[in-house]
């Protein structure tokens, strides 16, 4: 028999140096790849980490800050804050800033961090280990960006085991495991380069959230909008314009009158039922799984956005008795109807969402364009000076939701100049802010990718 057939039957034998026999697991030795740079020298986690148990009895009338660690190192938290007399587990851990901590469930998918300095002298369950950081053989953000690695997340994954959605880290296995260290100097000049970045990044956000609250500004100045608050209430009988009451309630009363325009009368679809076409609630839709027609529902609609990865599956023969009215057009407008959070939200159709249906906790609003811009209706709709208006117009069901509804939408006010001309050149300017701040936005996400990937190559091997 010659090599070649030798070699072929034998091609799922693996060899491995015995001084690399760090733990008898298949997963941790022939799944995980050694990827790290080698320019370095590897250091075991265990060398600069100490578990550090400072042990808490649990005092009834005491009241403790527990902790939480988030998934894809997003970060430790608190998660609540209770009394000693209902936490059912008496023996805890106590957090110190600047620990390292990991969650033994939640290892595999990345939740590991670093103590922030509000959640020093929090609480923790033995699933949440401490560790002291030796700070003279490592930086602690250099090892805190290293944990958020595929790499490293991939590591911890095969030091893992238990059922599926319960696998455990096995702690001593993750100390056990060596990592390319470089010199406390080149973890600095490491460090200092990512946040550098990341420092530039978030600038380039704020910046971006900045136009965000100019385009607001912007849309109140064109519109001569402004919105009074009661600094002082006054006392006696007061007289309202009938036609000026949107909805009975003194709050409602009260606050309808402290908003104007200066430059345009504030008019409601039930005051002019000519800009509107059509307003009506979407269908109660009949699921069906495996199919390749869908519904939108509120999830999907965001603000002034679509977003398709939340859509339901329907029985496609109920979806084609649909009247073809129903369905989305370019120009319509679609608004949540009901749900704390959701209740409110706008989005203008655009063509590559044309012919689309809808669940009942939508409202679709069509406009007559030659009178309105959709676009115009959505700014001003989706503002403050609208989403107050749906704040203070929604009213509590029984299920406890709250429902905006057809009446209730077609009572929502807003300036109206009848030059359209007036109205797109209003809508063009918003769009150009919008550009900008999306531009902005994306030259902050390549900043936070750049920084990664400069992080990661300074440590792995290409």
């Amino acid at each position: 028999m010659d090599n070649q057939v030798v070699m072929s039957k034998f091609h799922y034998l693996k060899v491995i140096d015995s001084s690399k026999l760090e733990e008898w697991s298949y997963s941790y030795l022939i799944e995980r790849e050694n990827k790290y740079n080698q320019d370095f020298e590897m250091i075991r986690i265990g060398d600069f980490l100490l578990l550090d148990r400072d042990v808490v009895i649990i005092e009834d009338e005491k009241k403790y800050n527990r902790v939480t660690v988030k998934i894809n190192t997003n970060g430790v938290v608190k998660r609540d804050s209770e009394i000693g007399q209902n936490i059912g587990t008496k023996r805890q851990f106590l957090a110190k800033e600047g620990q390292f901590i990991l969650s033994k469930i939640d290892a595999r998918n990345g939740a590991f961090g670093i103590v922030p300095p509000e959640l020093d002298g929090a609480i923790v369950t033995n699933d949440f280990p401490l560790f002291s950081i030796n700070t003279d053989k490592v930086k602690p953000q250099f090892f805190f960006l290293l944990t958020g690695t595929k790499e490293f997340i991939n590591f911890a994954k095969s030091c893992s085991s238990g059922t599926t959605n319960r696998q455990r880290i096995d702690v001593g296995m993750f100390l056990n495991q060596k990592i390319p260290l470089p010199e406390i100097s080149i973890q600095e000049n490491i460090v200092k380069n990512y946040f550098s970045k990341i420092e530039e990044a978030n600038k380039k956000t704020e910046q971006a959230y900045q136009i965000e609250k100019n385009i607001e500004e912007y849309l109140f100045n064109y519109l001569g909008i402004s919105e009074r608050k009661n600094s002082m209430k006054k006392t006696g009988i007061q007289v309202v314009d009938f036609k000026n009451i949107s909805a009975w309630g003194l709050d409602k009363i009260l606050n309808n009158q402290q908003r104007s325009s200066s430059k345009y009368s504030l008019v409601s679809v039930e005051e002019r039922p000519n800009i509107c076409e059509d307003l009506f609630r979407g269908k109660s839709p009949k699921y069906k799984g495996s199919t390749d027609r869908y519904i939108l529902n509120q999830k999907c609609n965001r603000w002034n956005k679509i977003d398709l990865s939340f859509v339901k599956a329907v029985d496609e023969n109920w979806l084609n008795s649909i009247d073809s009215k129903f369905f989305t057009r370019e120009g319509d407008i679609l608004i949540n109807s009901t749900g704390e959070g959701t209740i409110g939200r706008a989005t203008c159709i655009t063509k590559e969402y044309e012919g689309l249906l809808y669940d009942s906790h939508l409202l679709l609003l069509r406009l007559n364009k030659n009178l309105i811009n959709p676009h115009f209706f959505v700014e001003i709709f989706n503002s403050k000076f609208g989403q107050n208006q749906v704040d203070e117009i929604k009213s509590a069901q029984a299920t406890k939701q709250t429902e905006l509804g057809i009446s209730n939408l077609a009572k929502i006010k807003f300036p109206l100049p009848d030059d359209l001309s007036i109205q797109n050149q209003l809508v063009n300017q918003i769009n150009s802010y919008r550009l900008e701040l999306e531009n902005l936005l994306k030259v902050s996400e390549d900043l936070v990718e750049s920084a990664k990937k400069d992080f990661e190559k300074s440590i792995f091997s290409s």
